[in-house]
């Protein structure tokens, strides 16, 4: 196992684990466990403290390369620059000073659109495995409502929330790191993910229930993350694409992962062996 601080292109540092040998696998995940009560909130909120560590354990056979991008972007924001540009150069400094001149990705959420956006501007990539996010007909346009809405949210501290009530929840997230979110997806406006082609071995997956409703306080949208795959599912394949649903889950269900590695793990096997 390695651990260092890599230095990215903005100036922070992130600190990164490399773990196991074989081919290369950039995991934007935290490695270490959350404890306490932190480890405590996680569970009620449907979360597991420990994700980043099955995942990195599951991966057996390759040389995982582990780093906490999204704790690192909320403890470094970037109000005006977390675009999709910098995001790929801070994953290609995390490759390059892991010492991967080629890898494979995989990502969940807007750290799996992040890896469509990677694979557009690298020839780096051996493998790109997409979880909760559809790289057809994605929700680019709800996700920046809902971002907006997030910003422009009232701050509140204290108070109780009933777990899985987000309606309830106080929100306590600084403007700039709920900003660059904002900017991440005002530069996603427009994009057109119809003749994004990538041409390395490519796996998507998503929860049958992976449909999110939005209230008015969070933009009053619907984020459909299952439903693309679906319709969608028969031109994916066709393109080259694996696709996989999983049956009742949704986007915290499919993320877990109990839920990924059976589908990530034999998937990597074949793509990079």
């Amino acid at each position: 196992m390695g651990d260092d601080m890599v230095e990215l292109p903005g100036g922070t540092t992130i600190d990164v684990e490399v773990h196991g040998d074989g081919p290369a696998v950039l995991l934007p995940v935290n490695p270490r466990q959350a404890e306490g009560e932190q480890a405590e909130t996680m569970r009620q909120w449907g979360a597991d403290p420990a994700l980043g560590r099955s995942l990195v354990d599951g991966l057996t056979g390759f040389r995982v390369i582990a780093f906490d991008y999204e704790g690192h972007t909320l403890a470094h924001p970037r109000p005006d620059t977390l675009t999709p540009d910098a995001v790929s150069e801070d994953l290609l400094a995390i490759a390059t000073a892991a010492g991967a001149g080629e890898f494979a990705y995989y990502g969940y959420s807007w750290l799996a659109l992040s890896g469509l956006q990677l694979a557009l501007r690298t020839d780096r990539l051996t493998a790109l495995a997409m979880g909760g996010y559809p790289p057809l007909d994605g929700p680019y346009a709800e996700m920046l409502a809902v971002t907006r809405a997030t910003h422009e949210m009232p701050r509140t501290e204290g108070g109780a929330a009933t777990p899985g009530d987000w309606d309830s929840a106080d929100f306590t997230l600084s403007t700039a790191q709920t900003r660059q979110f904002v900017t991440l997806y005002e530069a996603l406006r427009g994009f057109d993910d119809h003749p994004a082609q990538v041409k390395v071995p490519r796996l998507c997956f998503a929860g049958t229930e992976d449909r999110i409703e939005y209230g008015e306080r969070w933009g009053g949208v619907t984020v459909d993350l299952a439903g693309p795959l679906v319709r969608n599912r028969e031109a994916l394949e066709a393109g080259g694409w694996t696709v996989a649903l999983l049956d009742g889950l949704d986007h915290l269900g499919a993320m877990q992962a109990k839920a990924v590695l059976p589908v990530l793990k034999p998937w990597l096997d074949a793509a990079l062996r």
